[in-house]
């Protein structure tokens, strides 16, 4: 008879690198942003001139996890993510931000990717981070979800 106490593999939580990141356990000289909700860092494989993570806090898995409770924490990766993009010396106006939606993404926790110039993207960044595609999607769609799931009207 098995043990219902028993502590296996299978129970315990996935290890994830960007909580390693948010909690200073590696990497920690690579953030650039820090606040109570979110931390920004630069992607390890740039596809362009800037490329960051805009990273919660919290654990969440992605995107397709989040509900209508959420809309403020997106608004505010955006805005972030721009701010951080100003700060950095990129353009506001040429940038592409979005989501992997699963089963697209190699790190299961809930990242923005802010990537400016997205017109210096070559051709395989480009289809990899194509908006609205089945495997990324803008923050724009993600709100409109959210905000369905919420009741609110656009």
């Amino acid at each position: 008879m098995a043990d219902d106490n028993a502590n296996t593999e299978s129970n315990l939580p996935e290890k994830c690198i960007f909580c390693d990141i948010v909690n200073g356990t590696v990497d920690k000289e690579k953030v650039i942003y820090k606040d109570d909700n979110l931390v920004v860092f630069p992607d390890r494989s740039p596809v362009s001139t800037h490329h960051y993570l805009v990273v919660t806090k919290e654990h969440i898995r992605d995107a397709k996890h989040l509900d209508g409770n959420h809309v403020q924490i997106v608004e505010k990766m955006v805005n972030v993510g721009k701010q951080i993009l100003q700060n950095n010396g990129g353009n506001v106006d040429d940038v592409r931000m979005g989501f992997h939606w699963p089963p697209f993404h190699s790190v299961n926790h809930l990242h923005l990717h802010v990537i400016s110039p997205q017109t210096q993207m070559r051709f395989i960044p480009r289809g990899i981070f194509k908006v609205n595609s089945p495997w990324f999607v803008s923050p724009v769609w993600v709100l409109a979800r959210l905000k369905k799931a919420a009741g609110e009207k656009n």
